[in-house]
């Protein structure tokens, strides 16, 4: 086990440590393309990664994704962004024309073999060293074209960047807000099989459940979607998918398009049918505010008290959760003891779930006051938290209804 880990990240089977090896393979020879330390290298590189250019396989491109993000970010801060950059543009069009008017004049007077004035600066050397300065103002003059013309290109790259985020910012807006009218929607004639039963069978019996009328239409558009998770006066109003893996739904969305805010998806080995007892859903902590990018929120008690409740609807029931624990965590080697509470799906006896309450407890923000019992349903949203080396920021609570 200690062999599958990849640029920090541990991988439980061989295929994904493969997977994630192609993807540090491609991050390398990436980086050996870019110079990171170039803002328009970063943001024309982040541009492209928008627009799916590169595809990763495993959450160590996630991981490459989120840095460059953050670098395109920090070089926007410094004189990047679309409203700086306008006022610097205006500064610099004028400095142009004020340096633009020095350096004719100079020029006059240092290339015009006619005017006094280069006769009597000139004549002051031999013929040899009257070329040598003469080459060095046309040296001189190159660079400031190539300048001029790479600050162009500059300036290119950078609208480019943000009409490319700008545009999946406005597709990723433009697609939740038809999901949320679609959800609840009765106009289900395009959907031939939204009223028939969902089957799900396990070795030991046959259960039949029925989907929900709210939302058969988008389970009808996407059968990996199991439920539906909304937090007031958030924008976390999204639908909830599951797959095989958690590393799918880290980069694309419901459409199955790849987009960097990913979806909200819940953990593999939860299972909606037979109820774990502890369901826990990952999503991205963007910062735009989309998925769980205002999760955070909850770190103020305040906030907590005047929002103690989030709707989590499976596909076949609906349910209300009430906050219980709210705490600040990281992903852990495999190897250290500690308590993972991304681990903690089941609880085999009451023991054992005391002793998880209990864990959860002491890492708590602060106290709900709101406790569990064996055999209360939980549930747990997990977002990353940047505090820390591979931190997360955890949420748990309750079920009440």
């Amino acid at each position: 086990m200690a062999g599958f880990e990849v640029a920090g990240r541990k991988f439980r089977t061989e295929a994904d440590y493969k997977a994630a090896l192609r993807d540090k393979a491609k991050i390398d020879e990436i980086k050996k393309q870019v110079n990171m330390e170039q803002p328009g290298e970063v943001i024309t590189l982040y541009a492209k990664m928008q627009t799916g250019s590169f595809r990763f396989e495993t959450v160590v491109g996630n991981d490459f994704d989120d840095e460059i993000y953050e670098r395109a970010q920090e070089f926007k801060k410094q004189g990047y962004d679309q409203n700086s950059r306008i006022d610097l543009r205006k500064k610099r069009k004028s400095g142009a024309k004020n340096t633009s008017k020095k350096q004719k004049k100079k020029s006059v007077k240092s290339q015009n073999p006619g005017s006094a004035d280069a006769k009597v600066d000139l004549d002051q050397y031999d013929k040899e060293m009257q070329k040598e300065i003469l080459s060095q103002i046309k040296k001189r003059e190159r660079r400031r074209k190539i300048i001029v013309a790479l600050c162009g290109v500059t300036a290119i790259a950078c609208f480019g960047y943000f009409g490319v985020y700008s545009y999946f910012m406005e597709r990723t807006e433009m697609d939740y807000e038809n999901l949320s009218q679609l959800k609840g929607s009765s106009n289900l004639a395009a959907y031939i099989q939204a009223r028939q039963p969902t089957i799900h069978r396990t070795q030991e019996e046959e259960v039949e459940l029925e989907v929900l009328e709210e939302y058969q239409t988008l389970y009808n558009k996407n059968k990996k979607m199991i439920g539906w998770i909304k937090i007031d006066d958030t924008k976390i109003d999204y639908p909830v998918m599951q797959t095989v893996n958690n590393e799918y739904y880290m980069d694309h969305n419901f459409n199955q398009e790849y987009d960097r805010n990913g979806s909200l998806f819940l953990d593999k080995d939860c299972d909606i049918v037979h109820r774990n007892t502890n369901l826990i859903i990952y999503g991205h902590h963007m910062k735009s505010g989309k998925m769980f990018g205002e999760l955070n929120k909850y770190s103020s008690e305040e906030y907590c008290k005047a929002h103690p409740n989030i709707q989590f609807d499976t596909i076949y029931e609906r349910g209300t959760y009430e906050v219980m624990y709210v705490f600040r965590s990281r992903i852990y080697n495999e190897d250290e003891v500690v308590f993972k509470y991304y681990q903690f799906l089941d609880a085999a006896s009451e023991q054992e779930f005391n002793s998880n309450m209990q864990e959860m407890a002491a890492l708590s923000l602060y106290d709900t006051g709101v406790r569990a019992s064996y055999g209360d349903q939980l549930l747990t949203l997990s977002t990353c938290d940047y505090s820390e080396e591979d931190g997360r920021f955890v949420v748990v609570a309750r079920r009440v209804l």
